[in-house]
């Protein structure tokens, strides 16, 4: 959570804001990887990519 809080500072301090979407997707994505490896929806996923 430390993590969080120190590049939301970053982010605010330092005027980065083109970082927030890059984060977003990137967290998407990685959700979709954990909660898809074990569900029916895998073979949709690997489609995907």
């Amino acid at each position: 959570m430390n993590l969080l809080t120190d590049l939301w500072a970053f982010m605010k301090v330092n005027k980065k804001w083109w970082l927030l979407p890059i984060l977003l997707m990137l967290l998407f994505v990685s959700l979709l990887i954990i909660f898809s490896q074990n569900s029916a929806l895998s073979p949709f996923v690997y489609a995907l990519f």
